[in-house]
């Protein structure tokens, strides 16, 4: 089953029906349930986003603009992966059919994965570098991330004021060294607030985010946003977007840490409502990429990575050029397209969503 290969909804599906109920005791098979191609055009359109990001530190030096819109990609797209994995884990409630998905579609790409980035990492940057499957490496955080905010979305159901308890720990979270330890912690806790956030939106709210007047707005947010970030990016550090540390690991104490917390916070969150703003509703070209985006996440690491390790980049000096950074953009967007086409797709399924009926046991106790 596809839903089980995508990178924000590794477990649950990507469709347009209410989370599911009870099967009723009728021998009629179910109504097959379509997929939803919005949440498949921001998938994919998201997922193009983190590859620009990870390929702009390659040509971001002696370039103000570079940094900016670097800084830009940064602010929100991960709150926008976040946002809409906590929309789509709605209808999760630890059922043995969601644990096995849980365990094949997140747990095991997780692992072979980590080891194969651990092994690049040996390879081209740090020969002692451990196996620690507890310290991801690189791009892998993010299924472990997930892992940890699917296991809680039961508890979400439960708490009273779940975005604002969600926040309070984010804050703590913030202020407080140490953390990014063990499943880098920091940013799981920090960007805890958007899943928490995607558990609690319905379909009518992301209907108010495409009508006319806000997508008129998101236009405008983000023809601000740019200028705004190149006017700041000489005085803001790229480390308080990676959420990878506390305020105080970046000798900011505690009170004035929680208000630049807070600042990005609610930058990022009216820039993932733009970006969700402007995402097209209906079928186009790139829309069935949406269920690939996991094979890109994991596959472009490799590429960029390997491309750094390896010197690749620095044989071509005219990559640190206004064209140059055109050109690296552009063939950065279309490497990640080729990765999330279907063929890919099911070259890597037997990694990224295999059966393994045999681990399981059939009574699902």
């Amino acid at each position: 089953m596809s839903s089980r290969t995508q990178l924000v909804d590794a477990v649950p599906e990507n469709r347009l029906s209410t989370p599911a109920t009870p099967p009723e005791t009728s021998k009629a098979p179910p109504a097959p349930r379509l997929r939803d191609p919005y949440f498949d055009n921001a998938k994919y359109l998201a997922i193009l986003l983190v590859a620009v990001g990870h390929a702009l530190p390659v040509v971001v030096e002696g370039s103000r603009a570079t940094r900016a819109l670097y800084m830009l990609v940064y602010a929100f797209h991960m709150p926008v992966f976040v946002l809409v994995s906590g929309y789509l884990s709605r209808s999760y409630t630890g059922r043995p059919d969601q644990l096995r998905r849980l365990l094949t579609g997140v747990v095991l790409p997780y692992l072979l994965f980590e080891v194969a980035y651990t092994l690049l990492m040996r390879w081209g940057a740090q020969p002692e570098r451990p196996y620690d499957l507890l310290h991801p490496t690189y791009v892998m955080w993010f299924l472990l991330a997930l892992f940890v905010w699917r296991l809680t979305a039961p508890f979400w159901g439960i708490v009273r004021w779940p975005v604002a308890v969600s926040l309070g720990i984010a804050a703590l979270a913030s202020v407080t060294p140490g953390l990014n330890g063990v499943i880098g912690m920091q940013r799981v806790l920090q960007f805890l607030p958007f899943f928490v956030i995607g558990l609690r939106m319905r379909p009518e709210h992301f209907r108010l985010l495409r009508r006319r007047p806000v997508r008129v707005a998101a236009v405008l947010v983000f023809a601000g946003a740019l200028p705004f970030t190149y006017w700041a990016t000489a005085s803001i550090y790229m480390t308080w977007f990676y959420r990878t540390v506390s305020a105080q690991e970046m000798g900011v104490a505690w009170a004035p840490g929680l208000l630049r917390v807070g600042v990005l916070l609610g930058c990022a969150s009216i820039l993932t409502a733009a970006f969700l703003a402007l995402v097209p509703g209906r079928g186009l070209w790139f829309t069935r990429l949406g269920a690939g985006t996991i094979c890109g996440y994991l596959l472009h690491g490799f590429l960029i990575r390997g491309g750094q390790y390896s010197g690749f980049f620095d044989r071509f000096p005219w990559l640190g050029t206004p064209g140059g950074r055109v050109v690296l953009v552009l063939v950065t967007l279309a490497v990640m397209t080729l990765l999330c086409t279907p063929a890919v797709h099911r070259l890597m399924r037997p990694v990224t969503e295999p059966e393994m009926a045999w681990a399981f046991r059939r009574d699902g106790r």
